[in-house]
């Protein structure tokens, strides 16, 4: 599977280096795609350096099978670009993966209305003020949408993550 992962400066390191490492090694191709191709992407932590490998005007949502979501403030900073809000609307029946503040960027394309979810506490209230159902748990699945809220919930982010691609896999033909 094609794994499409928006990044943008800021983001928590272990929040994009953690699932995209063991969705690789699953054997999914993931695309780092940011604001502007060639962009070298630094981790809020400092420990993780990324480059963005396409530009978001540069793909369409067509071209992938799902769609992952590092928090920290990468997302705050995606959301405020109309080309990348339009890409991730692309995906709104397709497994997305959105953990911490990831479903700010789910919030401003207007993907989250009736939806049960999860994400770090303060963007819970947020998700609540824009007509999510919110559950304080490690991870929240609601049908193609896996959300978490913070790098502790890590291991079943990932691991959900994984098991909504295996039964995507089956599930193009809607």
């Amino acid at each position: 599977m094609r794994i499409a992962c928006v990044l943008g400066r800021g983001f928590e390191d272990s929040e994009f280096r953690v699932p995209y490492d063991q969705f690789r090694h699953a054997g999914h191709a993931v695309m780092v795609i940011g604001l502007k191709k060639g962009a070298e992407l630094a981790g809020k932590n400092g420990k993780e350096r990324v480059k963005a490998e396409a530009a978001v005007g540069e793909v369409k949502a067509a071209d992938f099978d799902a769609l992952f979501i590092p928090g920290g403030h990468s997302p705050d900073e995606l959301r405020a670009d109309s080309t990348m809000v339009q890409f991730v609307r692309g995906f709104r029946d397709k497994p997305i993966f959105a953990i911490c503040h990831g479903p700010q960027l789910l919030i401003t394309a207007g993907l989250v209305k009736g939806r049960m979810m999860t994400a770090w506490k303060t963007v819970q209230i947020d998700l609540a003020c824009a007509g999510a159902n919110v559950s304080d748990e490690a991870v929240v699945v609601d049908h193609n949408l896996v959300t978490s809220r913070k790098p502790e919930d890590l291991a079943a982010f990932v691991r959900e993550s994984l098991a909504q691609i295996a039964h995507g896999a089956g599930a193009h033909a809607h």
